[in-house]
């Protein structure tokens, strides 16, 4: 079974790399651009073929090590 995991910053938190980008960008001639926020993108294989227990074991994964609960969000999407 496949996975991704996609780690971003709460609303509200402040993300300088992502007002970095931004300003990158608008440098670079990209007009239109009001906001960017950075994140990080996991792709993890897993031996489990239940779907129920690899979405367990994925939340504790990122509740444990891959995601700043505080300050960060995570969505998990599975695929076979």
């Amino acid at each position: 079974m496949k996975a991704q995991i996609k780690v971003t910053l709460k609303k509200g938190v402040l993300d300088p790399q992502g007002q970095a980008i931004e300003g990158a960008l608008k440098s670079l001639g990209f007009e239109g651009v009001d906001s960017v926020r950075q994140g990080k993108v996991f792709d993890i294989e897993l031996g489990e073929t239940d779907p129920m227990q690899a979405r367990n074991m994925l939340n504790q994964m990122c509740q444990k090590l891959l995601a700043n609960t505080v300050i960060e969000d995570y969505t998990v999407a599975l695929s076979e």
